[in-house]
């Protein structure tokens, strides 16, 4: 049985952890801060977890430069939760803003950008929950399509010119990074002179930007995080176990839905989703996930302390993307392997994905990894190929080896 330090794990997630951090977490697990209990069985509503949560916002308010108009919020779900939940909390922010009758009110258009797998499942979601609530009755919104690169098998981003924002949407969506086909837009140092970067300034004065950072959050800075009305993440990539995700919502959102929907015309929200009740309750409305928190807390210390913080993180995390994309590009010269996002400034810094040529060389090549300690690299069910996931706690010599293996191959 291999010990820790001989796996090179590039899973998509969930995602490695730093050892030092799950060393501790082992030991809170047992005994934390000296009280002789766990973490795990402390109440959440204790001294003791009320200090690590807010140590856990108060690290990432920092980390991301967070402005103090905007509220972290720490909730269950998932990202696939908050794809129900961005629509029922805006929708309802949007009624609240527009509160004539029912008999004169205008469902809302909501524009989505649909860059993958994810982005489509927000979508589809979206759909959903706007449907009429019986026949003959209109939509509680109109779900449209801002931008799309489904033609190109998600394997590109939008060009500046190729969105179409609505003038009026109740808000427009984005999914930051694409695990699946390996598809991110671009960073903050390149955000004003890439042609796929997100077009802030071409989104409508007052519609709402929301985000999906699920698998790139606290990888790197977030652009333009100031222009943005929702960011969520689930933890599972970059900052801790699943179980968890991350809400920042800028305070003019976090409204009383049970209000909206007096006012008709908008889906009622599930208590544990509305942003308001989560925030008027410290994240504690009912029991979170407390452990997972704890570790999220553990790694954002640790990315504090030891990684140099998001600047630092920047630089290990190009650096490593950068490497591997170098040795693809020249197995790909030699006729070994070929990168499946050919735009470089599309191409994720978290997830490469890349197929390797030639009549049975993958399964060849899948197998010949693990013997070599390289784990978890098979691409996604739903696309197939090769997949190396580079979460912050993959490091660079990690991201050597397997760079020299792929040279060896």
């Amino acid at each position: 049985m291999p010990a820790r330090d001989q796996v090179h794990n590039f899973a998509a997630g969930p995602s490695p952890l730093p050892t030092t951090v799950l060393e501790e977490a082992a030991r809170g697990l047992l005994n934390y801060d000296d009280t002789g209990m766990g973490i795990c069985e402390l109440s959440h509503r204790g001294k003791e977890f009320k200090a690590v949560i807010e140590g856990a916002e108060a690290n990432l308010r920092s980390l991301l430069s967070i402005p103090d108009n905007y509220t972290i919020l720490f909730n269950q779900g998932g990202g696939t939760g908050q794809f129900s939940a961005v629509v029922l909390n805006l929708l309802a922010a949007h009624r609240l803003s527009h509160p004539v009758p029912a008999e004169e009110f205008i469902p809302p258009t909501i524009d989505y950008v649909l860059t993958g797998a994810w982005s489509s499942k927000a979508y589809a979601e979206a759909q959903r929950l706007c449907l009429p609530p019986f026949p003959a009755c209109p939509a509680f919104a109109t779900p449209r399509v801002a931008a799309s690169t489904k033609s190109t098998k998600w394997t590109t981003l939008p060009k500046k010119d190729e969105y179409d924002f609505s003038k009026e949407a109740a808000f427009v969506y984005y999914c930051e990074n694409e695990t699946i086909n390996g598809i991110e837009f671009p960073p903050a140092s390149a955000s004003g002179s890439s042609p796929f970067a997100f077009p802030f300034d071409q989104v409508p004065k007052g519609v709402n930007i929301v985000a999906d950072y699920s698998s790139s959050f606290i990888s790197r800075p977030i652009p333009n995080i100031e222009k943005h009305a929702i960011i969520y993440a689930g933890a599972q990539k970059n900052l801790g176990p699943s179980g968890v995700t991350v809400l920042i919502v800028r305070n003019d959102l976090l409204v009383d839905t049970t209000e909206a929907a007096k006012l008709g015309c908008v889906p009622s929200t599930p208590i544990t989703y509305e942003y308001k009740i989560l925030a008027d309750n410290g994240s504690l409305y009912n029991t979170p996930p407390t452990f997972p928190i704890y570790v999220s807390a553990l790694v954002l210390q640790h990315l504090i302390d030891n990684k140099g913080g998001l600047r630092g993180l920047e630089e290990t995390n190009k650096a490593k993307a950068e490497l591997l994309y170098a040795t693809l590009d020249e197995a790909e010269k030699q006729g070994k392997a070929r990168c499946v996002v050919k735009e470089k400034d599309a191409r994720s810094w978290m997830n490469v994905t890349f197929e390797m040529l030639g009549e049975g060389k993958e399964k060849a090549f899948l197998e010949g990894a693990d013997k070599h300690g390289f784990r978890q690299l098979k691409g996604h069910r739903s696309v197939g190929g090769v997949r190396a996931s580079l979460y912050n706690a993959v490091t660079l010599e990690s991201v050597r080896a397997l760079c020299e293996y792929i040279k060896s191959f």
